[in-house]
């Protein structure tokens, strides 16, 4: 596997090429900012290695806890973490129910310190609602910058450990061969 390091510096390699491309495309500076920035993020601190105690998960700093459980789920490298489209879309709903757990807990202590009303389902709805009607685009925009950044990071894995399996054959095919 390459190292945390490496998966950094392919981050930073590509992410020119991401942003460039996008506006290509869309010639779009908001879809382009969401895409580059979705790959940015999703390289340095949302991507597959999460699974793990790794770069990605240590820069998450003091809020790198809420990671734990997602850590207890899910072996390394898996489908579940590494898994093209499947991997991202774990991570996305995992963060969210965390974040919305994390919300509807505060909102719960104010509204019981203050007493104001709150429909949260109704906040949730309409969320929803705005990310598949009215910022459809945005969210594709962000969707495949997340995902690009992943699939940047597991594709040097699968590379990489192709790389390796090949070596080996050939080392055994060499040690064969001089019997």
């Amino acid at each position: 596997m390459p190292s945390g390091r490496t998966h950094d510096r392919i981050t930073l390699w590509i992410f020119p090429w991401i942003v460039v491309a996008t506006y290509l495309v869309t010639r779009n500076g908001e879809v382009t900012l969401l895409t580059g920035g979705g790959f940015f993020f999703s390289g340095l601190m949302f991507g597959p290695d999460l699974d793990i105690y790794s770069a990605q998960y240590k820069r998450w700093g003091a809020l790198r806890w809420i990671w734990l459980p997602y850590r207890k789920l899910f072996s390394h490298r898996s489908l579940f973490s590494h898994g093209f489209i499947i991997g991202t879309v774990i991570r996305v709903i995992y963060l969210l129910l965390i974040v919305f757990a994390i919300a509807i807990f505060l909102v719960a202590i104010a509204q019981l310190l203050f007493g104001f009303p709150w429909n949260w389902q109704r906040f949730i709805l309409q969320g929803i609602e705005l990310m598949t009607n009215k910022y459809a685009a945005e969210t594709v925009a962000l969707w495949l910058g997340l995902e690009s950044g992943a699939m940047s990071h597991s594709l040097s894995d699968w590379i990489n450990s192709a790389l390796k399996k090949q070596r080996k054959i050939g080392k055994k095919k060499k040690v064969k061969g001089k019997r």
